[in-house]
């Protein structure tokens, strides 16, 4: 067996857990009846970090459930009707899926029939590089003959016809993306690219759930600028994201993350790709189904007011970072900062984050009840003596002195009207 036919044993096939839920499998399968499939074997090929681990199986539900029990392992049934259970074991999971081939889809949906035929259950993947499968020893298994090739020199081909794929799933369209972005080295592959872009238009028939949760994969990638760019010379991004004003920013942000070594944020990402304003938020999160976190999140760092500039003084920077709170506040100095061309301010917006994020925002030291023992009957008035206490006291950079403060609020007492 040459080198090209295997891959070194990895730590997370030698785990305990692993080797648990694939004894059970073989136990009523035989040696033959479980491999790794996708994920987990293509990043074990290109030494990457593997996060998810998930066996393809010529078992059936039932059998890989009855499997389990047997071992006295849990079975979770994530995904019966396709054929995927999800076995627990040591607290890990473990994505098990019945070998399959499709019968009928819609691009949206498939119905599926079970086989113990590996090179069928293949040919229904998204890309070579996916198709792929591993023993515990680590043999490989390519039935397509290109996955492993693909793997490591970063191409990103579809399994057999291009446009045949897309029609099974429109959200291999996002994928192609998706995954070029993760794994793409150099050009795209032209047949992918051009079944998208004429395909582009089935995208809007897809849920906005899982629009979302591909794009903000696609924008956790290290730098998905040349994907992003793809997408819109492909006619994808206008039904991807409608909202999108331009590209610049956006690029303009992965840079400052990489060349500044912040760490990557998906969801400011997203957040840079739209137009200043709160509404275009709301109307994303609505379309997409959005979390109510993500939405308000999204709304805030779009917001123009207050302005935020690389030359605020610290009172200036405090007093924003009080209204706004600190994660608001660095989202918004993110977003202006890559929507700025004045390179020479780099040092000055750099600085603003670090003073957000380290400088404890304080409450204000006066309570109701000290308003109204200084004579102000309960009711509306009492908030707005606190309202105008607290303006000068943000006006004085948050003073830490309660005497001076009991001045100003017998000041505002005395001066009201009642």
């Amino acid at each position: 067996m040459s080198g090209e036919d295997s891959i070194p044993v990895q730590p997370w096939m030698r785990a305990a857990e692993t080797k648990a839920v694939l004894a059970a499998l073989e136990a009523v399968g035989g040696a033959d009846s479980a491999r790794f499939v996708g994920g987990c074997v293509r990043n074990a090929i290109r030494g990457e970090p593997v996060l998810d681990i998930d066996i393809a199986t010529t078992l059936t539900p039932d059998r890989v459930t009855t499997a389990l029990a047997d071992a006295s392992l849990k079975a979770v049934p994530t995904g019966i009707e396709h054929g995927t259970v999800t076995a627990v074991a040591g607290g890990k999971p473990f994505e098990i899926t019945t070998l399959r081939r499709d019968v009928e889809t819609d691009g949206r949906h498939a119905i599926v029939a079970f086989t113990d035929d590996w090179a069928e259950d293949a040919a229904r993947r998204d890309f070579r590089l996916n198709a792929l499968y591993a023993d515990a020893d680590g043999r490989l298994y390519d039935p397509t003959g290109e996955g492993v090739a693909d793997a490591r020199a970063g191409r990103v081909v579809f399994v057999g016809d291009a446009a045949m794929r897309i029609a099974e799933d429109a959200l291999r369209i996002l994928r192609f993306f998706r995954f070029f972005a993760w794994y793409g080295a150099g050009e795209p592959d032209a047949a992918g690219l051009a079944a998208c872009a004429e395909l582009a238009g089935r995208v809007d028939d897809l849920s906005g759930e899982r629009i979302a949760q591909e794009l903000l994969k696609l924008l956790a990638a290290e730098d998905p600028r040349a994907a992003m760019r793809l997408m819109a010379q492909a006619g994808v991004l206008a039904h991807v994201l409608p909202e999108a004003a331009e590209l610049a920013r956006f690029e303009r942000l992965v840079a400052i993350e990489t060349e500044q070594l912040f760490p990557c944020d998906p969801e400011l990402r997203l957040a840079a790709l739209l137009p200043d304003e709160p509404a275009a938020a709301a109307t994303l999160a609505a379309r997409l189904k959005l979390s109510n976190a993500l939405r308000d999140r999204l709304a805030a760092a779009l917001d123009a007011q207050p302005p935020i500039h690389s030359w605020m003084s610290p009172k200036e920077a405090r007093r924003t970072v009080y209204r706004l709170g600190a994660k608001a506040f660095c989202d918004r100095v993110m977003l202006a900062w890559a929507g700025s061309e004045r390179n020479a301010a780099a040092i000055q917006w750099r600085a603003l984050i670090p003073m957000a994020e380290s400088w404890p925002i304080p409450a204000l030291p006066l309570t109701g009840e000290e308003v109204k023992a200084a004579g102000v009957p309960e009711g509306p008035l009492v908030g707005q003596v606190l309202r105008e206490v607290e303006a000068w006291w943000i006006d004085n950079d948050f003073i830490d002195d309660k005497l001076s403060l009991v001045e100003r609020l017998k000041a505002v007492v005395q001066g009201m009207v009642y």
